[in-house]
C-alpha cells in the first residue's frame, strides 16, 4: 500500500496535468519540496497505471476520446480567455453578420461584443446566445440541432443545414486540442462536421484558443491553421508551427493579462 503523502502527490499531480494539460518534472519538484528523482518516479507510476504519459522532462494527460468537463473548462486560465477573447473582439468590426461556435473561449469573446452595435450573430452555442441577450442591437439567430446538455451545444445536421442558409463576414471559432503539424483537432464527430461547414460558409475565420490546447490531444481533426485568417492565443507558438503560420498567411496574435 502506497504512503497517504504518496497518494496525495499523485493527485494533485494529475489536477495540475488536466489544468495545464502537461507537467515538468523541475516545477513539480520545487512545487511538493522534493527531489526530481522522487517526481520521476511518481511520474513513471502514473504512466505505468495509465494516468499520465512520459515526455522529454515530464508527462502529458493521455491521448484521449473525450473532452474534460464543460465544468471544469469553465474555471480553466479565466484570465488568458479574457485577453484573448478582448484581443479578438477589438478586431471584430460592428455591422457585420458573425458567427460564434462552441467553446469557452468563444463565450468569452460574446462578453467582450456587449457594447459592439448592430451585429447579426448566429451560434450553436446556447450560452452564446444568452451571453449576447444584454447587448440590445445584436440580432442572435440560434440554430437547430441536437441540443448537447454537457455545455449547451447545438449539433449535428440541423445545425449544419442552418449555417448552410448563410455567408458570414466572420466566424471565430475554437477547439479542444491544436497539434504540431497545425491541425484543428476535436473530440465530437458531430461538432467537427458543424466546424467544417461554418469554414466553408464565412468569409473570414479567426480561431481562439488558449496555451493549453497545444500540449492537448483529440482524435477528430477539424481543419488546418491554413485556413484560419487570424489566430489569438496567449502563448508564442512553437518555432516551427509559427514559420509554417507565417508561410501561410494566418496572422498569430498572442494576448497578455492585463
Amino acid at each position: 500500500m502506497q504512503p497517504m503523502s504518496l497518494n496525495f502527490r499523485h493527485t494533485e499531480i494529475l489536477e495540475i496535468a488536466r489544468r495545464e494539460g502537461k507537467v515538468v518534472v523541475e516545477d513539480l519538484a520545487a512545487h511538493f519540496g522534493v527531489t526530481l528523482q522522487t517526481i520521476r518516479r511518481d511520474l513513471t507510476e502514473l504512466a505505468d497505471s495509465g494516468q499520465l504519459d512520459r515526455v522529454h522532462g515530464g508527462a502529458v494527460l493521455p491521448s484521449g476520446t473525450t473532452n474534460i468537463g464543460y465544468e471544469e473548462r469553465q474555471v480553466l486560465y479565466p484570465e488568458a480567455k479574457t485577453a484573448i477573447a478582448r484581443a479578438c473582439a477589438a478586431r471584430i468590426p460592428s455591422d457585420i453578420s458573425l458567427f460564434l461556435n462552441l467553446g469557452t473561449s468563444t463565450e468569452a469573446v460574446a462578453h467582450e461584443l456587449l457594447h459592439h452595435q448592430n451585429l447579426m450573430v448566429v451560434t450553436n452555442n446556447v450560452n452564446v446566445a444568452n451571453i449576447l441577450l444584454a447587448n440590445p442591437s445584436a440580432q442572435v439567430i440560434v440554430t437547430g440541432g441536437q441540443l448537447r446538455r454537457a455545455d449547451g451545444g447545438l449539433i449535428g445536421n440541423l445545425a449544419a443545414d442552418t449555417i448552410r442558409k448563410f455567408k458570414f463576414d466572420l466566424a471565430v471559432i475554437g477547439c479542444s486540442a491544436l497539434d504540431q503539424d497545425g491541425d484543428l483537432l476535436d473530440f465530437d464527430i458531430q461538432e467537427v462536421a458543424v466546424s467544417q461547414t461554418i469554414l466553408d460558409h464565412a468569409r473570414r475565420v479567426f480561431l481562439v484558443a488558449d496555451h493549453s490546447k497545444f500540449s492537448r490531444s483529440a482524435p477528430a481533426r477539424i481543419a488546418s491553421l491554413s485556413q484560419i485568417d487570424e489566430f489569438y492565443t496567449d502563448a508564442p507558438l512553437p518555432p516551427k508551427l509559427a514559420r509554417d503560420c507565417e508561410g501561410w498567411g494566418t496572422q498569430v496574435f498572442v494576448a497578455q493579462d492585463s
